[in-house]
């Protein structure tokens, strides 16, 4: 007797699904049996501000491809409108619940600025990070919450980067991340009585299609990028925070994690996933050495 995937019948949503931790995490849920509904800016038809070639429609496509049943839809999660009308559609497919609300939208990576204090750095670029980075979360939890509440078990996941431990080198940025975290924590509280779940999550060191073209190099090539710097030697697939996001959806105790920051690489050690390659990057391990002061080899902490 064959074994159902453990989030078949499940309903997510991944706002923010064209490319990076996005994809990876839409593609994971779906290779564990979920519809997955696949949003951004993005399509075939249209390329959003950061101009890159990924489309929500090929994350659908791979969601499908890996088990589950990917639905692109067009949204800015800027627009509360575009937003409600998403909510009504997932509402109206699925008899008013959904199970899952992955809010990863970001679109700020032009406007991080490292290396210059805050005042020197463009106060209309900063807030407009946030808003990116914020307001687009608080848009679509807001209108979803309705649908998470009647599932009687939502659960939501706040993608950040860290898990608030120190300064991540650029005050807005910063400043995001780690009101993302806040996010998650509030979100917590209010959905518990509902009981509903919600954490923040994490990756490390991301090798995401930006990262790669940022270092010239491609998936099969990466490991080349670590003559520029030796850190990406622990970078992790999109996939590796993916099966991070499914395996915490999959567990039935998921509510022992309420409010907390988790990370790719804990989740690992609790979960036992690995990486594309085979390999379980501990990211945060291999970091505290660095910050440390020492010089880690790379390939003990893989």
């Amino acid at each position: 007797m064959t074994n159902e995937p453990p989030l078949k019948g499940r309903i997510a949503l991944v706002a923010g699904a064209t490319r990076g931790a996005g994809r990876g995490i839409a593609v994971q849920l779906g290779a564990a049996g979920a519809t997955v509904y696949c949003t951004g800016r993005t399509t075939r038809a249209q390329r959003s501000q950061l101009n890159r070639a990924e489309t929500i429609e090929e994350t659908a496509e791979l969601v499908t491809a890996a088990g589950g049943e990917g639905i692109a839809v067009a949204v800015d999660h800027m627009v509360p409108s575009q937003v409600a009308a998403l909510a009504e559609r997932i509402g109206a497919d699925h008899a008013g619940r959904l199970d899952i609300l992955v809010n990863d939208i970001w679109g700020g990576e032009k406007l991080i600025v490292f290396d210059e204090p805050f005042w020197r750095q463009s106060l209309s670029g900063g807030l407009q990070m946030f808003r990116n980075a914020i307001e687009t979360h608080l848009i679509t939890s807001w209108h979803v919450a309705p649908l998470l509440i009647a599932s009687g078990r939502g659960l939501v996941f706040e993608v950040t980067d860290g898990q608030d431990a120190g300064y991540r080198g650029s005050f807005y940025y910063d400043l995001a991340k780690a009101t993302v975290i806040r996010l998650a924590l509030g979100q917590a509280e209010d959905l518990r009585p509902h009981g509903g779940t919600a954490v923040s999550i994490t990756p490390g060191f991301l090798r995401s299609e930006e990262m790669l073209d940022h270092f010239g190099v491609t998936e099969a090539t990466w490991r080349d990028a670590a003559a520029q710097d030796p850190h990406f030697l622990l970078a992790e697939s999109p996939a590796y925070v993916g099966r991070a996001v499914a395996a915490l959806a999959a567990d039935p105790d998921v509510v022992r994690w309420s409010g907390q920051a988790l990370s790719s690489w804990q989740m690992m050690h609790v979960y036992g996933f690995a990486d594309v390659d085979g390999s379980r990057p501990d990211w945060g391990r291999y970091y505290a050495e660095v910050a440390a002061g020492r010089k880690p080899d790379a390939a003990a902490f893989r």
